[in-house]
């Protein structure tokens, strides 16, 4: 476990969960949902919540069996250098899930505010902000989630007015798709909770992490709460063919919002998104940083300028929407392969391990 004074409250366990699930993906999952589901993808959204939960259960009691974070359970378990490519996997799925969180984002602002803007310079104002929120240790991340929670949350609060024009019986009828259907919907729903995997990093840092679970279960359902808003409303206000017509129907939502001092609302909301997407994309990169920094024994400071270097290169290189759908897809399929299948599998094999360590060590000592 990492000094007293590094640690966090069990408590922002809730606003680090709830942000890293949080990223560009509510601005318009809907339309990837509503192709499979129809109507019924709402439900999707709870049983993607629901399967998070599993997950989380997995993660913490492999977590507390240890009581060290991801890389070193990968040593104890399979040696430093099996241990080790398995953690470099892991480190692999953080960097993606911030490319991924943000070229979307810099995609939303090419689209909706700026069309000709520089992507590259744009991208090095955003890196000195990670970088500057990283450097000063993970206590800063911590409380940029709870700020990115906090502040922009009066956000959500303008998504009430499509319910003024809502068609509820657009939600009837209940369950009129097949279970292949709802599966792929599912699949599709997996990319937008992502990134709760870093709890495999940073539970060292929390005090009296035990105490922490129910926290992050808390901070599951809140986020289920918002996406499970925003698709009735998509659902309520909206067509199944008008869906599938805007690509962020999220952001299309506040384009009927008026109020006497703004015209446009969806400038104000993509600005204040940064304060949502910013601890999404510093927490994967601070796990990706810790973890390389524990696998090679480099100073974390050149790791985190290597892997800002790296992060921007990657946002350059990347063009165009099919490019980036290609990689939202990558992403989603890579990172669910290691959550839904790998803890679990992980778990099992740390309970068979340390059973076998104890009956050993039980022989030895009588």
């Amino acid at each position: 476990m990492e000094k007293k004074e590094k640690q966090i409250s069990p408590f922002l366990v809730f606003f680090l969960i709830h942000k890293i699930q949080l990223g560009v993906g509510v601005l318009g999952f809907q339309r990837d949902i509503i192709k499979f589901a129809g109507n019924d993808a709402w439900i999707i959204v709870i049983v993607a919540a629901i399967l998070v939960s599993i997950s989380l259960w997995f993660m913490y009691i492999l977590l507390n069996r240890h009581q060290v974070d991801l890389i070193d359970i990968h040593k104890d378990l399979f040696g430093k250098w099996a241990g080790g490519a398995l953690s470099i996997i892991w480190i692999i799925n953080w960097i993606l899930l911030a490319v991924t969180v943000f070229r979307n984002y810099i995609e939303i602002i090419q689209v909706w505010i700026f069309p000709i803007i520089n992507v590259g310079m744009i991208s090095v104002i955003f890196i000195i902000l990670i970088y500057y929120c990283i450097s000063g240790g993970f206590k800063v991340v911590a409380g940029l989630s709870f700020l990115g929670v906090v502040i922009p949350f009066y956000i959500f609060m303008t998504f009430f007015y499509p319910l003024e024009y809502a068609n509820f019986r657009n939600l009837l009828p209940v369950w009129n798709h097949t279970i292949t259907e709802m599966v792929l919907g599912t699949k599709e729903m997996m990319l937008s909770y992502l990134g709760f995997s870093t709890l495999l990093m940073f539970y060292p840092f929390i005090q009296n992490p035990t105490k922490s679970q129910k926290w992050a279960h808390f901070g599951n359902l809140f986020t289920m709460v918002l996406y499970l808003f925003l698709m009735i409303t998509t659902i309520v206000y909206y067509s199944e063919k008008q869906v599938n017509r805007y690509v962020w129907a999220t952001l299309s939502l506040w384009q009927i919002v008026e109020m006497p001092f703004v015209e446009r609302l969806e400038y104000i909301g993509i600005v204040s998104w940064l304060l949502i997407i910013l601890p999404n994309i510093s927490l994967n990169i601070w796990a990706a940083t810790t973890g390389a920094k524990k696998i090679f024994n480099i100073k974390s400071n050149k790791l985190l300028i290597g892997l800002l270097v790296l992060l921007w290169l990657f946002v350059i290189l990347i063009k165009n929407s099919d490019t980036i759908a290609k990689l939202n897809q990558i992403s989603s399929m890579f990172g669910m392969g290691l959550i839904y299948g790998y803890v679990p599998i992980l778990t099992v094999i740390s309970f068979i391990i340390l059973k076998r360590r104890r009956k050993k060590d039980g022989k030895v000592t009588n």
